[in-house]
């Protein structure tokens, strides 16, 4: 500067200083420094004017180059906003972007909700957690300013500021964040605002013209950042959504593929000669549930699966609504059922207890299940009336006495699948009323359904069924013959036994107690020998001493050899005094209470019927057998290491 001077060419240092790219203050100073040089009024006047000149041409240069640093900025933010991302990503790229370039101490966006409330979303720089989330009620603050006129609005003292409609909630987080200077801007889309970019210092600041308008491209990046986000959430939701549908028709396509196979499975199951029950559990796993399968008249026939809860007037009362319908109805949330027809015939029902929900899909299969139970049927009564009379001649060379060619009947029992090994017992069923015809065809169904024989002797029906309970199969069959007659029937059983050479014997017993329960007055009931007590013991060909001992008075015998009491001998001495309690003492040489006492014990084992009607018959009739076999043991001679014979066990 000084050979400058000593040149007398101060220019060249103002020259010199801006080329150096140097600040404001030494151009002053150069300045000043020729003023106390006391220059000439004509170079110091050249002096001031070059000088000022090169602060216009270096603040021209600054802002230049500002506007290059602000474009840099906008370009980065945009290339920034271009990747995939959330709202909250976006608005974060917006306020950090806004912070750095117009060097902000803090920048914050609020958004208008659903209720035209603003509040902040997304803040940085703040020191304090107050900001974000706020809400901003209506009518206060910066954002109401903005969105109203729809224009930047800035303050260079917020808390100072009369322009603006404070509110206590914001002017606290305004003094806890120790703001001063704040411009917003709003966030347009379309003609509606959506939101407002702030931007703040802790100093009092003068914005100019450039920032307001990098702001307003800022809060435009923001507007078109959400418009982005949305439509990238909407056009996700879209996928997903689609997604979903295509896996819901896949599924149904899987679904709807394996109904088929199961379909096909039905058909197969009828045509191999699977049973009810095979068939009723292929519809179970099908469809994921339970099954049931009911006859006309609501009789459950064979079930699968977990079927608690369905009662007979909960069959009687979907045989009506299901036939009515015509097809497959839902009798409540959880049970669905379906007709078994054969034309206008009505077979019966299925019902369907689903794991959950039945479309449209499981529905149709429902209702081909029961078409498919109604094939089985009319197929197995088909196969009933083509066998019959092959396996009806069987039986009534079973029934001859004697019993001809053993060895010839096992080998016809072999080619017709009849197994006589096991236990098996014989039904003769007699229809009260004149239409025997029906009854006969329903009793070839209900042989061939439970694997048995049937004939016909002397107008009665005689069935030939496996099992080991005689009177749970009389009133089996009572029960499901009596309402296709529309009349009572009396059913007489009797067995169980094994073999050839018993069911002769057998079926003699059976017509034994059919003819009992007619001689007793009971037609059109059902019974076995077992529940004629005394009368079975006289008219069975076993008898059975010991078991009817044990029925009538087992519990008194069991109690007198356990306690020591003379329970037995009580009970003779009471029945012999005419049932007199002070009689049957006198005779026992005991006090009456104790007869007393004894005789609520005696209740208490046997009921309390025992002193009256057919029971007093059978406890007396058991007594007297108990005494002579008593009598007799103690009369026969006891071989040499023979054991004694006693009284019956109970």
């Amino acid at each position: 500067m000084k050979s400058e001077e000593s040149n007398g060419v101060p220019t060249l240092a103002v020259l010199e200083l801006l080329a150096r790219d140097s600040p404001p203050d030494r151009f002053h100073e150069l300045l000043q420094r020729a003023q106390r040089q006391q220059l000439p009024a004509e170079r110091l006047a050249e002096l001031q004017q070059a000088t000022h000149l090169a602060l216009d041409v270096q603040a021209s240069v600054s802002q230049r180059r500002r506007r290059e640093t602000f474009m840099t900025g906008l370009v980065d933010t945009v290339h920034d906003m271009a990747a995939p991302a959330g709202p909250d990503t976006l608005l974060r790229v917006v306020t950090s972007r806004a912070r750095r370039l117009l060097d902000f101490d803090m920048a914050y966006v609020s958004l208008r909700d659903a209720d035209d409330t603003f509040y902040i979303h997304n803040s940085d720089g703040d020191t304090t957690a107050l900001n974000t989330g706020l809400v901003v009620r209506k009518q206060r603050g910066l954002s109401e300013l903005v969105t109203a006129t729809g224009a930047p609005f800035w303050t260079t003292d917020y808390l100072n500021d009369d322009r603006i409609p404070h509110w206590e909630e914001v002017d606290e987080v305004v003094r806890a964040e120790g703001l001063s200077a704040i411009v917003s801007v709003p966030i347009i889309r379309g003609n509606a605002p959506i939101g407002v970019l702030y931007g703040a210092n802790r100093w009092v600041r003068h914005f100019t013209p450039d920032e307001i308008s990098v702001m307003r491209s800022l809060a435009d990046f923001a507007s078109v950042a959400l418009e982005k986000a949305e439509l990238l959430d909407r056009t996700q939701t879209e996928i997903s959504a689609l997604e979903a549908e295509v896996a819901r028709a896949q599924a149904a396509i899987a679904r709807t593929t394996d109904l088929g196979d199961s379909q096909s499975r039905l058909a197969c199951l009828v045509l191999d000669g699977s049973d009810l029950h095979q068939l009723a559990g292929a519809v179970a796993q099908a469809l994921d549930g339970a099954t049931v399968v009911c006859d006309a008249y609501g009789r459950v026939l064979t079930s699968s699966g977990e079927t608690s809860g369905i009662t007979d007037a909960l069959t009687d009362r979907a045989v009506l609504e299901v036939h009515a319908a015509r097809g497959p109805i839902a009798l409540a949330p959880d049970l669905w059922a379906t007709p078994v027809s054969a034309g206008a015939e009505n077979l019966g029902i299925v019902l369907l207890r689903p794991a959950g929900q039945l479309d449209s899909a499981a529905r149709r299969f429902l209702r081909f299940a029961g078409q498919a139970v109604a094939m089985l049927l009319v197929v197995q009564r088909s196969t009933a009336v083509a066998a019959g009379p092959v396996r009806d001649e069987f039986f009534d060379e079973l029934l001859a006495v004697p019993l001809r060619a053993p060895h010839r009947l096992a080998a016809r029992a072999q080619r017709l699948q009849v197994g006589l090994d096991e236990p098996y017992v014989v039904v003769v069923i007699r229809p009260e009323g004149s239409e025997q015809g029906e009854a006969v065809m329903w009793a070839s169904f209900y042989s061939h359904r439970h694997h048995g024989l049937k004939t016909v002797r002397d107008g009665r029906i005689v069935l030939l069924l496996p099992g080991s309970d005689p009177s749970a199969a009389a009133r089996a069959v009572s029960d499901e013959l009596s309402p296709v007659l529309l009349q009572p029937v009396t059913v007489g059983a009797a067995g169980p036994a094994t073999g050839f050479a018993s069911v002769a014997r057998v079926y003699q017993e059976a017509q034994r107690c059919l003819d009992a329960l007619a001689i007793l007055g009971k037609a059109g009931s059902a019974a076995s020998m077992a529940d004629l007590g005394f009368l079975g013991l006289l008219l069975s060909d076993d008898r059975d001493v010991d078991g009817f001992v044990s029925s009538a008075i087992g519990p008194l015998l069991d109690h007198s050899a356990e306690r020591g009491v003379d329970l037995v001998g009580t009970v003779e001495a009471y029945f012999a005094s005419g049932q007199s309690p002070t009689r049957a003492a006198e005779s026992l040489y005991i006090h009456a209470n104790t007869v007393a006492r004894r005789l609520d014990r005696i209740t208490e084992l046997l009921g309390a019927g025992w002193q009256k009607g057919e029971q007093a018959v059978e406890v007396q009739l058991a007594l007297r057998l108990v005494r002579a076999r008593e009598v007799l043991s103690r009369q026969r001679p006891t071989a040499p290491g023979a054991r004694p014979a006693t009284a019956p066990e109970a």
